[in-house]
């Protein structure tokens, strides 16, 4: 099944429960592209790349938002965004010395001293909001969920999953009120959520998907919003990166290179190129700083 990069916000009339799906064919085939990820790590890139395009359903938001994993185990760092235009990125770093076992899940709650960083907006826009959640689940989705439940003490339910070709997850959460007059409604849903298979996750089309589960709670689809892979670097990016580096580093770089800079992104193998003349300006404007580890 061909699948296109959307966003899918539905509501389930019955039960007051609000919900959304997304699915992500070349957008994740694009992030996976980018490095030989071993599979374990290829699947939990895939499904924090669709819960970051999930977590801004019902959302207004004015930058980004972006999920961002670390530990001191082998998963060193797992980044993903989704911007206000629907562009997404991700990336996932293993430190050095560790392999992953191919067949084996990757154990999230097995890391040491794993945090899950939630950010939404960015400095560009003025505002910027970071939640954290230590991480005692095995799986992302359920990382989640625990966020939701200790931030945002919303009943949440989530669902992950990815393989090679695409990447989707479905959520659910109850509105307030949601359960006026049927106080059985979210274990209802609940029970039928616990029915569906990561399989038809993966390829049943949405409105079949949705009347599979919960034909009985009359879901409202409302317009699906595209979604793509895109990246925020930038020259301007890069140059601001290298001001907050200082004269003397910048110029040791340049004297290493051959009198040249290059910077290759992460994210979308995009090259930037300076040389003396260009770090010359780039320093007399900027005064230095100390560098973030935070991928931009």
């Amino acid at each position: 099944m061909q699948v296109d990069d959307s966003l899918q916000a539905f509501m389930l009339e019955r039960a007051g429960v609000c919900g959304a799906l997304v699915r992500l064919g070349p957008a994740w085939r694009e992030v996976a592209s980018r490095q030989n990820y071993p599979a374990p790590l290829r699947a939990v890139l895939g499904e924090a790349l669709a819960a970051s395009a999930l977590l801004t359903a019902h959302i207004k938001l004015q930058g980004a938002l972006s999920l961002e994993f670390k530990s001191a185990g082998a998963l060193r760092l797992l980044f993903t965004e989704c911007t206000d235009a629907g562009r997404l990125r991700g990336l996932a770093h293993l430190h050095e010395s560790d392999v992953l076992v191919p067949a084996a899940p990757l154990d999230l709650s097995a890391q040491p001293e794993a945090l899950l960083a939630i950010t939404l907006g960015s400095s560009a826009h003025g505002r910027r909001y970071q939640g954290l959640v230590g991480v005692r689940r095995a799986t992302l989705a359920g990382t989640l969920q625990d966020y939701f439940e200790q931030s945002e003490q919303l009943p949440t339910r989530i669902v992950l999953a990815a393989d090679d070709d695409v990447a989707t997850g479905l959520l659910l959460q109850q509105l307030p009120g949601g359960n006026v007059g049927d106080g059985d409604a979210w274990p209802r849903v609940g029970h039928l959520t616990d029915t569906l298979s990561a399989s038809e996750l993966l390829t049943l089309p949405v409105p079949q998907l949705l009347h599979r589960l919960y034909h009985e709670e009359r879901p409202h689809l409302f317009a699906a919003r595209a979604l793509g892979f895109g990246c925020s670097c930038s020259r301007a990016r890069v140059e601001a990166m290298l001001s907050t580096l200082g004269r003397a580093e910048v110029e040791a770089v340049l004297a290493a290179r051959d009198g040249e800079i290059e910077v290759i992104c992460e994210f979308c193998a995009a090259r930037y190129t300076l040389d003396a003349v260009d770090a010359e300006r780039v320093l007399a404007v900027s005064p230095s700083a100390p560098v973030s580890s935070t991928p931009h």
